[in-house]
């Protein structure tokens, strides 16, 4: 999962995303949303309306909704009070959590320490770019 939070959710804002971090051509799977209509064009965009079915055949939204479900626990239960100008860093921690699901807490730990080894953040640089 790679998310982002988008200020708008029109048309043109979501697309940009999906075209910015998604292949040409790739099968691209969404619900009914006016926002993704066009995409056919660009991908292999097959979609389902939630009004009528929620799977069909291999077309489905399951995966993206359990990553909300699960985000969405995480923020109202463990993390309760989220800072707005921090909200990029829970979703990134929450996708980092999606993403390597299939590992054990222990595997999880260890890329997460790998990743920051020789890295430094201030207080004030947390701040600052936070803002930005």
């Amino acid at each position: 999962a790679h998310v982002r939070h988008i200020r708008t959710a029109s048309a043109k804002h979501v697309q940009a995303h999906v075209r910015s971090h998604v292949e040409q051509g790739a099968a691209l799977m969404t619900d009914s949303a006016w926002a993704y209509k066009s995409l056919g064009k660009e991908y292999a965009h097959q979609f389902v309306n939630h009004a009528v079915e929620y799977v069909r055949g291999t077309v489905h939204t399951n995966g993206i909704e359990n990553f909300w479900s699960l985000l969405k626990r995480t923020l109202k239960g463990t993390y309760v009070s989220v800072d707005p100008m921090h909200l990029a860093r829970y979703l990134d921690e929450q996708a980092f959590r999606f993403n390597e699901r299939k590992d054990s807490d222990f595997g999880r730990f260890t890329k997460a320490l790998g990743s920051i080894s020789g890295r430094r953040l201030t207080y004030k640089d947390l701040i600052t770019h936070a803002h930005a």
